[in-house]
């Protein structure tokens, strides 16, 4: 697997790619109309997280890519009310393109999505953060949740 494909970016776009053709497989039953509505707001919000987040490790002056080493650890902006608000951003994306697309199928692939990123990149993100910051991991862990 190319480095390039095992980024998070990635992946959300292949979910919202299989979510999108699911959909179109099987696409009743349907949300109704206020789907629509609740879709852009959903996915303005993940893109809002997002780029706080991404601020926030710019002001720190450490890296954003999930496999690298840290060069600082990163607990303050969105930071303080969730240890992965990228990743959020990423979840809260798919759900809005998937009551986008208006079929109830895909939602499968949600809980899916979110068991993946956290195996393949919360967790060994945790764990290089927790070996290079042990104190200051072990102190953010206890009073920051990993979600909301």
């Amino acid at each position: 697997m190319g480095k390039w494909i095992d980024m998070p970016p990635v992946w959300l776009l292949g979910a919202v790619a299989l979510a999108w053709g699911l959909g179109q497989a099987v696409p009743e039953p349907s949300f109704g109309g206020w789907a629509r509505a609740v879709a852009p707001v959903l996915v303005l919000a993940g893109l809002a997280l997002i780029a706080a987040a991404a601020w926030e490790f710019r002001r720190a002056r450490t890296t954003i890519i999930p496999h690298e080493a840290p060069q600082a650890m990163v607990a303050q902006g969105v930071y303080r009310l969730s240890r992965n608000p990228i990743y959020l951003g990423d979840a809260l994306i798919l759900a809005g393109a998937i009551l986008w697309g208006q079929a109830v199928v895909p939602l499968v692939l949600l809980p899916l999505f979110v068991w993946i990123i956290r195996a393949r990149f919360i967790l060994p993100e945790e764990a290089r953060l927790a070996a290079a910051f042990p104190d200051a991991f072990a102190a953010y862990r206890a009073r920051t949740r990993r979600w909301i």
